[in-house]
């Protein structure tokens, strides 16, 4: 690369923005996304997921209008990346009604960039695919659509996002990056970019698939790892003993990794699995021990609901017409980020005995939600509103000043997925 680096990043989500914003301290970058309302937001500073430090948002926008040669702007007009020689896809790679990867997002992006693709480019993928979707899905996306030769026109890169939604100790800076290349150089290349931002350094990837497979494996482990939990909590729920106790009386050994039993959603642990499943399946390898893992987590939601009824009939509840308080409906604690969660799955599941049930999450956004998932969350907890059961489903930190001890004397039945309620005020946890 001889010319001067002017970075596009494509995707201004929650991977998409924080990427953008370091980048724009060091060099001009075109934050672009296809939705035009995000780009007005972020325009004038704002960020509804919360990922972005608002300080440095404005002062990347700032520095952009004052032609330092480095700075933040935004734009929905495909156009404008015209002007770009480094493209940076950070677009979702989601799961279709079957668990099959849905590549549409990626491909589309992959060819918008590669109409504006000009000699010299690199192309680099931050999206979690399974090992080989980058030469195999994305680059003829980018022949086709440029009219230019792979490896010799344009080159592309791999380094998979480790965003971790609403973490603000573990942030992009801090968290070492993966990095690949489709040829030597343009490893070089791509590996001193994210060197020059990321305060934690660098991995550089034999090659791009070797990059693709780390980040599939990194999700899968941990899925797999919580599903072994889970399944242990469906085993001693029916021995009538405590999950945490056992967690806790085996953890006492240096060596014992302290999972914990819990819904796996969220737009990474509970759909890259299903990415490495499907190019396994593509190869004529079916692979058991993700798949069980996958089948015993997504179980997990029907449980607590199925838990919940039976503890309100053992205190002589009526189940039809009785009220549910839901806290939380984000995928998980002090974070608006509703993506693939699995508490959804729990709000279906007593609905369809009935129950009316109340969704409180201080966090997420309620207009999201209802265009997400149909459901009309409140926006304030009526303390004199009375209910017979009420599931703790998220570890917000607000929800730990209820007083579940008034909600307990009134006879409601209180399960704690995430173990945060006082044990004597509890019916049940997972």
């Amino acid at each position: 690369m001889e010319k001067e680096t002017k970075i596009a990043v494509v995707g201004l989500g929650y991977v998409g923005l924080p990427l953008a914003i370091e980048f724009a301290k060091k060099y001009p970058v075109l934050g672009f996304d296809i939705n035009s309302e995000r780009v007005r937001e972020l325009q004038v500073g704002k960020d509804h997921t919360l990922e972005a430090d608002t300080d440095a948002l404005k002062a990347v926008i700032k520095a952009a209008k004052s032609g330092e040669g480095k700075g933040l702007s935004f734009s929905a007009n495909p156009a404008d990346l015209a002007q770009c020689n480094v493209y940076i896809v950070t677009v979702p790679t989601p799961i279709d009604a079957f668990n099959n990867p849905d590549l549409k997002p990626l491909l589309a992006a992959s060819k918008m960039v590669g109409d504006y693709l000009a000699k010299g480019d690199v192309v680099i993928y931050e999206s979690t695919v399974y090992p080989g979707c980058t030469e195999e899905d994305c680059v003829p996306v980018l022949e086709k659509a440029s009219g230019l030769r792979f490896n010799r026109d344009f080159f592309c890169g791999y380094s998979p996002e480790r965003i971790n939604p609403g973490d603000k100790v573990n942030t992009l800076v801090k968290i070492q990056k993966v990095t690949s290349g489709s040829t030597p150089e343009i490893a070089d290349f791509v590996d001193n970019l994210y060197r020059s931002i990321i305060e934690a350094g660098t991995f550089r990837a034999s090659c791009i698939k070797v990059a693709e497979a780390s980040k599939a494996i990194e999700n899968a482990q941990r899925d797999v790892n919580i599903s072994f939990m889970n399944e242990l909590a469906l085993i001693f729920d029916r021995m009538g003993i405590d999950t945490n106790d056992v967690i806790d009386a085996a953890g006492s050994k240096w060596n014992f990794l302290k999972y914990r039993p819990g819904l796996v959603g969220g737009h990474c642990i509970g759909v890259d699995p299903y990415y490495l499943v499907h190019k396994a399946r593509s190869l004529g390898y079916h692979p058991e021990v993700i798949s069980s893992g996958r089948r015993v987590n997504n179980s997990i939601a029907e449980h607590i609901a199925n838990k919940v009824l039976k503890l309100m009939i053992g205190k002589g509840e009526r189940i039809k017409g009785s009220r549910v308080l839901l806290l939380g409906i984000s995928f998980k604690e002090n974070c608006p980020d509703i993506r693939n969660t699995k508490v959804v799955d729990i709000y279906r599941e007593l609905c369809e005995f009935g129950l009316e049930v109340d969704v409180y999450d201080p966090w997420a956004d309620p207009e999201e939600v209802r265009r997400e998932y149909g459901i009309d969350i409140i926006d304030r907890l009526d303390e004199k509103k009375e209910y017979q059961a009420i599931i703790v489903a998220v570890a917000h930190e607000q929800f730990k000043n209820i007083d579940f001890r008034k909600y307990h004397e009134q006879g409601c039945v209180i399960y704690d997925a995430k173990n945060i309620v006082d044990r004597r005020f509890v019916d049940g946890r997972l």
